[in-house]
């Protein structure tokens, strides 16, 4: 009876799916376990074997933990709104919800070809309304809430509208400058001032903001949307530029966001990188006053006791006051630098440490303590969304102030006592008395930075301030594919629409782009106003501003849906309908167990779901402050790209003697290889072949081209093709073939698919030059090896499609099955680090499975019987049980493969048949390879499914040795092994030994002149 692997994972992937055998429940007696996956995408070009690292992951600990007793729910979905969709959609006119159903349906035939437990029943999809109904509700939670400094948590606007009405402000903390108001002039406010005025209160508002503007996608882009200065999707130039947008009040939760950190368990890189984000710094805010100007320009600095050493301050680019301080001296140099630095991203800016830009005002601000006139000058490397957008540069305590002040030639005073900075800013602070300073002279940092802070307050030009580099979110994004706001307009100020009319549905527009006017795609819609009066979406020509309004024409973000999905799939399907979650399902799943994705998270949805759940606990909505409990990032697959040698700018140099170049000495230099027709052509070279011609032994890298000499000496096909044709004359042909001259060409990597290389990494040329990808190089020359054989060279990167390296999951489930596919991506390596992918090393893999159905059935059909196992036997099934428990435990599946290739290597040499060794082991491979242990378990006489199986108790009695395998050693070589009972004592031991047949006939008569015995290890026989 055969392995028909591809028919067994057909049958049990159609039993899981009819009997839902991995529903969860949420009326349990069993303790709950939540495993979560990171919100896949569901992108066009499907999955890759890279993705489901994670998820295969992630389903093991699930299998595990039902076999452990607990009631599992492990759910999936599709964060469905996004970027890729609607770039389809503005190419094609194709509505992004067909594109997106069609992906999902790839995605779901992906996943369900895999073998994963996910609980389909409970799948959300954040662009279905039904979803994104609540995901708007969360939207007026947030608008309707402020923060408490006092309490620290947020709290219903409504409380605050009552102590504006009794109090005023002047109790209330707000981040925004905001004038202090009675509560007889709050009454006396209209309601437009009102609203206003709450707007700088709300966690979520709208106010004009210095913004990432990305208008080739003509939206919005957040921080983390952004690689090396150009948008992550696409690679398109990304400027600055001020929109009035929606924000969200995360800055309000920094302390909270830092301290919750400590309740979770993750990895510390993960835990440094939201500390690095959040930013937390100790300090003083600084005013300083503008000379000549009702003005004054606020710092924020951790150095305090360094104030006598400012010499200069710095704006941002984009600070308000710029434009009201800067001199008409200085206003064409100025605005020609704003103009500049709004085409850089603010993580270019904050990155870039080695430019040196700047431009002085010509203005000048006052010196809090010594009066002095500070020159006020504008640099890229101060952003406006970080802190004030200013500095007080101490350039001799800082070295980008220092080398600011040394290119512009600024004064540098020195407050450090005994310290030299004529070549570079002194940095430390322990160890060193300030100087020069007034008041602080002789006090250490601590000592001075408190005195100047007091004095700071006494003058009223400073305090102690807490400061946290962590920036308000934008939560706008220009474009159609998104939640749409429940929001709309009166006299300019948004209201938002009742959670009881909610969803607000996306309207139909004729395209997906930008308006003529610039407004975003929702304003194409022609239905897109809002009736007070029928509380339903209208005509925009029935807008009268009385009862019809217009509505919002932004979107949300794309981390909207995702930043509380988890919640969402607490409730089961059929009770969704008036509630996010229900209190019984919230109470009894709490938060999510194990939570694992990628690390590139960590900054954006990791932070941002965790700053929602505080909201939504504050507000009474959940009971849990954080929503993972564990978090593990997997690592990656990388891609194993396929590299052929394009041969370009062929070269004949003149050599004065042999492998000597003379430089420019060229008898002929072409860019391109013509053929005789004179159409110019492409000339791919074999990997060895070229290697061998050029004296190469390294890889050629596909990330640059390569200048190449020919072997003078390797007159071989490489030489011969080349030779042939080229137009040159005789005379240079024979200078050639005689080794005076030499060929030179640039190699040019070019990549392939690597669906069309075999694992010898043998190129199959007819496949590749009719593939879509490949149509430049359909009429190529390709010069092979000496057995007509063209190789590819390899290079390890990221798996893409944009490289040719993807390799299909349905592919390899087609040709190995699921189960090596899941064993394969785990046998590669810790989950947490990157690792290439090798097609031709899943073969390994299946020939285990191959070899784990042969214990349990031969040609005959089925060979387990109820044979009393030997203690062989029972030591093999223990020390595997405890492996792979552990392992398991500690997410360590790398080993337990290992370890059951070693048991079903062992029990294959025992000629194991019992079945109570083998029906536990099945439990125990079920985790990792579900399809074959549903079958060998169904064989064994089960008639339920393997998933809900107790695993198997460590037994450590089976582990304890009753006797040795002595090895016996004459001289120091060991000839024979003797087994002894462990409790023999030593003189036990050597009489045993001696007694044996096989030494008296090693001895041959002799005396031995000693007898080394070491219980439970050697005996050597000396003489």
């Amino acid at each position: 009876m055969q392995y028909d692997f591809n028919r067994i994972e057909k049958d049990w992937q159609k039993y899981w799916s009819e009997n839902q055998t991995f529903k969860a429940s949420n009326n349990c007696e069993k303790p709950k376990y939540y495993v979560l996956d990171m919100f896949p995408y569901p992108s066009g070009a499907g999955l890759h074997v890279g993705h489901p690292l994670g998820y295969i992951a992630s389903d093991i600990y699930a299998r595990y933990k039902r076999h452990k007793g607990s009631n599992v729910l492990h759910p999936q979905g599709y964060d469905s709104f996004g970027l890729p969709a609607e770039q389809y959609a503005i190419q094609t006119g194709q509505h992004p919800a067909i594109t997106t159903e069609t992906n999902i349906k790839t995605y779901r035939r992906q996943l369900d070809q895999i073998g994963f437990s996910f609980d389909w029943s409970r799948e959300v999809r954040t662009s279905n309304p039904e979803y994104y109904k609540w995901t708007q509700w969360i939207f007026i939670q947030l608008f309707q809430s402020y923060y408490c400094n006092n309490d620290n948590k947020a709290k219903d606007i409504n409380e605050l509208v009552s102590i504006f009405s009794s109090e005023g402000n002047a109790n209330v903390a707000c981040d925004d400058i905001i004038e202090t108001f009675t509560s007889e002039a709050w009454n006396s406010f209209s309601t437009e001032e009102q609203q206003a005025i709450l707007l700088k209160y709300r966690l979520t508002y709208l106010a004009e903001t210095e913004v990432n503007w990305c208008p080739a996608l003509g939206t919005v882009l957040a921080n983390d949307e952004i690689v090396n200065g150009v948008s992550e999707r696409g690679g398109h130039p990304v400027m600055r530029k001020k929109m009035t947008q929606w924000s969200m009040r995360i800055s309000a939760y920094a302390e909270r966001l830092l301290q919750g950190l400590e309740t979770i368990d993750c990895t510390d890189a993960l835990k440094e990188t939201q500390r690095n984000w959040i930013g937390k710094s100790v300090g003083a805010t600084v005013s300083f006053n503008v000379k000549g100007h009702d003005e004054s320009i606020e710092v924020f600095t951790t150095r305090p006791d360094t104030i006598f050493g400012v010499s200069f301050m710095t704006l941002a680019p984009e600070h308000e006051l710029v434009s009201k301080l800067t001199t008409a001296e200085q206003k064409a140099e100025v605005e020609t630098y704003i103009e500049k630095t709004a085409k850089r991203s603010e993580r270019d800016r904050m990155v870039d440490v080695k430019t040196i830009s700047g431009v002085f005002t010509g203005a000048y601000a006052e010196h809090p303590f010594t009066k002095e006139p500070v020159q006020i000058w504008i640099g890229d490397y101060v952003l406006a969304s970080y802190g004030t957008g200013a500095v007080m540069a101490v350039p001799c305590g800082d070295q980008r102030d220092y080398d600011f002040a040394k290119h512009f030639n600024i004064q540098i005073p020195n407050i450090f006592e005994g310290v030299d900075i004529s070549k570079e800013a002194f940095t430390g602070k322990d160890n060193v008395k300030i100087a020069n300073s007034d008041f602080l002279n002789g006090m250490n940092y601590k000592k001075a930075s408190k005195r100047a802070i007091y004095d700071l307050e006494q003058l009223g030009q400073g305090e102690g301030k807490t400061n946290y580099r962590l920036r308000d979110a934008v939560f706008s994004r220009q474009r159609y594919w998104g939640e749409p706001f429940p929001v709309y307009y009166v006299n300019g100020m948004p209201q938002m629409i009742d959670a009881e009319h909610l969803p607000i549905r996306l309207p139909e527009v004729e395209k997906y782009l930008p308006t003529e006017e610039g407004e975003p795609p929702l304003g194409r819609a022609n239905v897109w106003a809002w009736c007070t009066k029928t509380n339903t979406v209208v005509a925009n020509n029935k807008i009268d501003n009385k009862t019809i309004f217009s509505l919002e024409l932004n979107t949300m973000p794309g981390w909207a849906g995702s930043s509380w999905y988890f919640f969402r799939y607490m409730e089961e399907a059929a009770s969704r309908g008036n509630v996010f979650a229900s209190k019984d399902a919230l109470n009894y799943w709490e938060n999510v167990d194990l939570y694992i994705g990628g690390a590139e998270h960590a900054t954006g949805h990791l932070l941002y779901s965790r700053f929602w759940v505080k909201l939504l606990k504050d507000r009474g909505f959940v009971n849990v402050e954080e929503p993972f409990k564990k978090l593990i990032n997997q690592g990656m697959i990388l891609g194993t790209s396929a590299i052929a040698l394009n041969v370009t700018n062929i070269r004949v140099n003149h050599l004065s003697k042999l492998y000597s170049l003379k430089e420019d000495e060229f008898k002929f230099t072409t860019d391109y290889s013509q053929n005789s027709s004179g159409q110019k052509v492409n000339i791919l070279v074999s990997k060895d072949l070229m290697f061998e011609s050029t004296n190469t032994k390294n890889t050629i890298s596909c990330s640059g081209i390569n200048n190449l000499n020919h072997d003078p000496s390797k007159k071989n096909s490489l030489f011969n093709t080349i030779l042939s044709i080229l137009d040159i004359n005789e005379e240079v042909k024979d200078e050639l073939l005689n080794g005076e001259s030499i060929l030179s060409y640039f190699i040019n990597p070019i990549r392939v698919d690597v669906n069309k290389v075999n694992a010898s990494d043998e190129l199959d040329i007819d496949s590749f030059k009719i593939q879509k990808t490949s149509k430049e190089y359909e009429k190529s020359l390709f010069i092979l090896e000496d057995n007509d054989i063209f190789l590819v060279g390899r290079e390890v990167e990221k798996m893409s499609k944009r490289w040719l390296n993807v390799v299909n999951p349905e592919v390899i489930c087609e040709q190995y099955g699921a189960d090596s596919l899941r064993l394969y991506e785990m046998f590669l390596g810790p989950l947490e680090q990157y690792k290439p992918w090798d097609t031709a090393g899943i073969s390994g893999v299946h020939s285990f499975l191959k070899k784990l159905w042969k214990l349990y059935v031969d040609d005959n059909g089925l060979k387990v019987n109820d044979a009393e196992p030997t203690k062989d036997n029972l030591k093999t099934l223990h020390k595997t049980i405890k492996k792979v428990q552990e392992d398991i435990e500690n997410f360590s599946f790398n080993t337990s493969v290992s370890t059951f290739m070693i048991a079903v290597n062992e029990l294959t040499a025992q000629k194991c048949t019992s079945k109570e060794i083998l029906e536990p082991l099945l439990v125990l491979i079920s985790p990792y390879a579900p399809h074959i242990a549903e079958e060998l378990y169904n064989k064994l006489g089960n008639n339920t499914s393997i998933s809900t199986s107790p695993f198997p108790e460590f037994d450590a009695s089976h582990l304890v040795e009753s006797s040795k395998n002595y090895p016996i050693s004459f001289n120091g070589k060991m000839r024979f092994t003797l087994e002894l009972p462990m409790d023999f004592t030593k003189d036990e031991i050597e009489k045993a030994v001696m007694a044996h047949e096989k030494t008296i006939t090693q001895l041959d008569g002799r005396e031995p002149k000693k007898i080394i015995v070491v219980p439970g290890k050697i005996v050597n026989i000396v003489g």
